[in-house]
């Protein structure tokens, strides 16, 4: 009973209910800031609405912080992809469908990685080059 159960959870129910929380999240912050908003502008003083939207809009990230979090998610994700490929080559006594998951998923961690580090590198040659103009 519980072999059916745990990948059902894992599989459906979870993302369900991070999607869902996630979505509620997002549906009471908006509604936050409408309500800060409705409260100023019926306070009836001169507010500017534009820039109250703008201060509670989400904060604009710079090209160097995104490209800082680029290499981050690289660096960890080819670091943990490594490691379970060498998990895979130390763990012989683990039966074989345990270590082809290992392998697997090493392997899918270290391209996920990899693809971050070429993005990073190619976004931050082309930083220096609008730098430079």
């Amino acid at each position: 009973m519980y072999e059916i159960l745990v990948p059902i959870f894992c599989g459906a129910i979870l993302p369900m209910v991070v999607v869902f929380i996630e979505s509620r999240r997002k549906k009471n912050s908006d509604n936050k800031r409408a309500e800060i908003m409705i409260k100023a502008i019926e306070s009836g003083e001169e507010i500017d609405v534009d820039k109250l939207a703008e201060a509670f809009g989400k904060p604009k990230r710079t090209p160097l912080e995104v490209l800082n979090g680029r290499l981050l998610r690289g660096c960890m994700f080819s670091l943990v992809g490594i490691a379970l490929v060498i998990l895979y080559f130390i763990w012989p006594e683990a039966d074989s469908a345990s270590r082809i998951s290992v392998l697997f998923l090493g392997a899918i961690s270290a391209a996920v990685g990899i693809a971050y580090l070429i993005v990073y590198f190619v976004t931050r040659s082309q930083i220096s080059d609008e730098k430079q103009s």
